[in-house]
């Protein structure tokens, strides 16, 4: 997998990604430390008003960005987004209210819109070759993972000496990073698409993903893994804190187990899709999902002992590794779905629409909780889940369906 790196343009961008994320990182726990600050103990309330203007800024704004700027070249554009994220990071040491952190979020939220796409959209030109782009799928996965286990210990280090407002430095010095990465890497030139109204260039990925069976379905999965994904990170503290009594470790130990199972799965998928189609490794995790999520339910009741805590610990672990199964190889259904004209706003598209899942999935996992408890919030979220796999089963049947007779057709032609 490493090997990959070996490309100097992709291991500069590969920099980039790994840097940013460290910087987004400790403005996580900076921001939930400045609103405690302002808002005192209403902090809670502030930072799900911000998450949710974010979710906001990740489903509006990345088709929006990506139509407006499809005549651009990547490597600008990679590098205005990271700039306006390190000005934003700069000035929220200052703001006095809570207004003030809305306004600056989205301007963060909507810089990392259009970082994100454009920067996945520019790896399949930079790695061409079809195992060298898996490989390097799961070094990204694997960032992703190791940043949600790696900032929180970070910024806890550095707290012991240094204030919070220390930390927006430390974001400030990744996103600078990020960008002089970039400035350093070879983007490729991608010939620009011809021009075309906006409400066509706003439209285009959508359409893919409309147009397209095998987008279709991964949408769908991208449901099943907002279900699992909600529960975990929304109720994971309610769980262990709330109902079996456990402690702030115990919270880090079942989040790092979730995290734990991604990574080792996102180690194995390049060898696997070698060997197995991406499709069916992508509906082996979203079978499994539901099936974990209702495996977890009697497990949030009971007395909290030891054998529980380890058949959580289990069912935690093969929850991230489930999702890790979709989400690793699912970038490659995008690439082959789209070419250079339209890859950015298909890219866009997925980003903006896999988020709009989590817009309603996360209120859903948090608000179900306080009316029917967790056992009952882990139901309807494998319901949801079990739908979404159903329906991106049928999808990719309808995609081996079309495929049937044109692979008759050229077995005729060869004969």
């Amino acid at each position: 997998m490493i090997a990959v790196l070996r490309n100097p343009t992709y291991a500069k961008l590969f920099g980039a990604q790994v840097v940013a994320l460290l910087g987004t990182g400790l403005l996580t726990v900076a921001l939930g430390l400045l609103a405690f600050d302002i808002a005192g103990g209403d902090a809670g309330v502030v930072l799900g008003i911000a998450m949710t203007i974010k979710m906001v800024a990740y489903v509006g704004v990345a088709p929006v960005v990506s139509a407006l700027t499809h005549r651009l070249p990547r490597g600008p554009l990679l590098v205005g987004a990271d700039l306006v994220r390190a000005g934003v990071a700069v000035s929220l040491p200052f703001v006095a209210e809570a207004w003030q952190i809305y306004l600056l979020i989205f301007l963060l939220q909507s810089a990392s819109a259009t970082f994100t796409p454009a920067f996945q959209a520019v790896i399949p030109s930079v790695l061409p070759g079809e195992a060298a782009y898996t490989r390097a799928l799961s070094l990204s996965r694997l960032a992703y993972d190791l940043e949600s286990l790696v900032s929180p210990m970070l910024a806890a280090a550095l707290l012991t000496v240094v204030t919070y407002h220390d930390l927006f430095a430390g974001t400030v010095a990744g996103f600078l990073a990020s960008a002089a990465l970039v400035l350093a890497s070879r983007t490729p030139r991608v010939e620009a698409p011809p021009h075309t109204g906006f409400l066509d260039r706003l439209t285009r990925g959508v359409r893919a993903f409309r147009a397209g069976s095998e987008l279709r379905g991964l949408l769908a999965l991208d449901l099943v893994v907002a279900t699992a994904t909600a529960m975990v990170i929304v109720n994971t503290v309610v769980l262990v804190r709330g109902e079996l009594g456990g402690t702030q470790s115990d919270v880090a130990l079942l989040l790092g187990a979730y995290g734990a199972g991604s990574m080792a799965v996102a180690l194995v998928v390049p060898a696997l899709v070698d060997r197995t189609p991406d499709r069916r490794v992508m509906l082996t995790g979203a079978t499994l999902l539901p099936i974990l999520l209702l495996a977890a339910v009697p497990l949030m009741v009971g007395p909290g002992d030891a054998a529980q805590w380890v058949a959580l610990l289990a069912v935690w672990f093969l929850l991230g590794a489930a999702t890790s199964a979709i989400l690793t190889p699912s970038a490659r259904l995008l690439r082959r779905n789209s070419g250079e004209p339209n890859r950015q706003a298909v890219f866009a598209a997925r980003f903006s629409l896999s988020h709009a899942c989590f817009l309603v999935t996360y209120p859903l996992a948090g608000s179900l909780g306080a009316l029917v408890g967790l056992p009952g919030v882990a139901l309807v979220l494998a319901a949801i889940g079990a739908a979404g796999t159903v329906s991106a089963f049928r999808a990719w049947t309808r995609v081996r369906r079309l495929a049937a007779p044109a692979l008759s057709v050229r077995r005729r032609r060869v004969r």
